[in-house]
């Protein structure tokens, strides 16, 4: 039964065309005439049997229809185009991994460490993006992912990599030439909150027994990163693990007003499904990163 899929040259078309509202970019970006691309939505428009675009003696807009068919045609072209360059770039030659990553973790913790597995496995290659939040292993193109969290993912193997060490850091400003601060003294300061570790404050202070009615309010940022900017800004006082912000602590643009550190119940875990735990990349890979997390862990006494 043949596919009712719209031609590749109109998909194409439209893409551009929906990206800028405008037939002429279109037209300029595909080396194509206007009057061709006009063609080209008219034909997908008749295919599918509703309009996309609405013209005027403006130019042209988007439908509804059109806006939320230009969203599933945008990331479907985009996976296609991965797909393309992976086959690419990589057949005959090697293995690809591709890795769901926490954007910190990767870039301050295991990016510095990579050249050493990919040294002793040249003819492997690991492609990143970042995920910050579970998802569905079948419904991506991931073959593993970086995860913070609870090691209970349905249909997947789950390698313990390491806890987190929540420390309080802040601008050395808000200390107003102070070198620390007692955790009763850290409460009246604005906490900045990380909003995947919505109990982040509540277990800190929880862990000295103090309650603090406000320790879940403040400003929330989804990335570590974010959070350390902020904290750097002087917009109060963030909970981070040092080993994510250590340029930033060596540098004196953080520091830590106090010592008491919260060792975390969830850990950083390597999730793989269990359908490609034997494959022999992914299998090299795990067993070099559950190599170099137990060697840091020792190294920096988070055991």
């Amino acid at each position: 039964m043949r596919r009712k899929i719209p031609s590749t040259a109109a998909l194409l078309a439209f893409e551009r065309a929906a990206r800028h509202e405008s037939f002429t970019r279109a037209a300029e970006e595909l080396a194509l005439t206007q009057s061709a691309i006009c063609r080209q939505i008219a034909s997908l428009e008749d295919f599918l049997g509703l309009r996309l675009f609405r013209r005027t003696k403006r130019g042209v807009t988007l439908t509804e229809a059109g806006l939320s068919y230009s969203r599933q045609i945008s990331a479907r072209l985009d996976a296609m185009e991965r797909d393309t360059l992976s086959v690419m770039a990589h057949h005959g030659r090697g293995a690809t991994i591709e890795l769901a990553v926490m954007p910190t973790f990767a870039t301050r913790w295991l990016l510095p460490r990579l050249g050493e597995f990919l040294a002793r496995h040249p003819d492997v290659t690991v492609n990143m993006n970042n995920r910050t939040r579970p998802f569905l292993f079948a419904d991506t193109e991931f073959d593993a992912a970086l995860y913070f969290g609870d090691a209970g993912w349905p249909g997947t193997e789950a390698h313990f990599l390491m806890r987190e060490n929540a420390t309080p850091v802040c601008s050395p400003r808000m200390l107003q030439g102070r070198t620390a601060l007692a955790p009763e003294e850290i409460a009246t300061f604005p906490l900045l909150q990380q909003s995947t570790r919505p109990y982040g404050w509540r277990d800190w202070f929880g862990s000295l027994g103090l309650q603090v009615a406000h320790d879940m309010t403040g400003t929330r940022y989804e990335l570590f990163s974010m959070l350390a900017q902020a904290a750097m800004q002087d917009m109060g006082i963030a909970l981070i693990p040092p080993f994510l912000i250590r340029e930033e602590l060596d540098s004196g643009r953080l520091v830590i007003p106090c010592n008491h550190v919260y060792l975390s119940a969830k850990a950083y875990y390597l999730i793989i499904p269990e359908r490609k735990a034997e494959t022999a990349s992914l299998a090299a890979f795990r067993d070099w990163l559950v190599e170099a997390a137990a060697a840091y862990r020792i190294a920096t006494g988070l055991e």
